[in-house]
């Protein structure tokens, strides 16, 4: 078991909060896009009202822990673990409360190399808890925005994750993934749970368009977030998204396995 202050120095020391890798220029960037409803940073969520710059940078700080000076403009962004702890609590409570009552589960992400392991052990657990781990529309293509133009990408389901891969990545069952912030992919994979008449998700994991994508359409969604994805913590400040979890979401993968155990801990799933 991983104490609560064993996990505070983790995160400390792998840089998942306190002074992160991204930088301050990246997430007052991603405000400004944000208040300007640019849709690469709104992750497929329609906020209910006017978010300006400063009104993001207000609740980042509250929210994460970054500096609420506007005049702060360079320098790596700060998350405060404290809130990352109880952001983890929160969490915990809503994955306790998914296999209480043996909810079907959605598990997506949009950083696979990174972040991959962190939710296929949550899924395995909430699995050995009774809970279907949904995975539908396998294989199906979805055509999304990028730089390069619209690309058609699939959809790939790794221990119980979804994820979407690359044009001409084949690999089932690898983790090369892209790293995505689109909605699209969770929206595929709900209209097809819809079409083939089976559950539908009633709590999704993820980050990116994943969370923000499927609390936007009202269903229950927790995840993680790094300072410059303020569309989460927008969600739950308006009631779409039940968790945003501070934290940087680009460390190395195995820096996440601390984190999995203790959300098991806590939530009475750790095996």
């Amino acid at each position: 078991m991983l104490s609560t202050g064993a996990l505070r120095a983790h995160l400390l020391a792998a840089r998942l909060a306190g002074p992160v890798a991204t930088p301050r220029e990246t997430s007052l960037r991603s405000y400004r896009l944000f208040a300007a409803r640019d849709p690469r940073v709104l992750l497929g969520l329609d906020p209910d009202r006017a978010w300006g710059e400063r009104d993001l940078l207000r609740l980042m700080a509250d929210k994460c822990g970054v500096s609420g000076d506007p005049g702060h403009v360079s320098g790596p962004d700060v998350i405060d673990p404290e809130r990352t702890l109880a952001a983890l609590e929160a969490f915990a409570r809503r994955l306790a409360g998914a296999a209480e009552r043996q909810a079907p589960v959605l598990f997506g992400t949009g950083h696979p190399h990174r972040l991959l392991g962190f939710y296929a052990g949550l899924a395995d657990a909430l699995s050995a808890a009774g809970c279907v781990v949904l995975t539908p529309a396998q294989g199906r293509s979805v055509d999304m925005a990028t730089r390069f133009g619209v690309r058609t990408y699939s959809l790939d389901y790794v221990q119980g994750v979804a994820l979407v891969r690359e044009p001409g990545v084949r690999t089932a069952g690898s983790a090369t993934g892209a790293h995505t912030h689109s909605p699209l992919p969770v929206r595929a994979v709900l209209e097809e749970a819809v079409k083939a008449g089976g559950p539908v998700p009633e709590l999704v994991v993820g980050d990116h368009g994943w969370v923000c994508g499927a609390g936007q359409l009202g269903i229950e969604a927790i995840g993680l977030a790094d300072t410059d994805d303020p569309a989460l913590f927008v969600g739950e400040a308006e009631g779409r998204v039940s968790v945003a979890v501070p934290l940087d979401d680009g460390v190395r993968s195995d820096h996440y396995r601390p984190l999995a155990r203790y959300v098991l801990d806590r939530a009475g799933l750790a095996r």
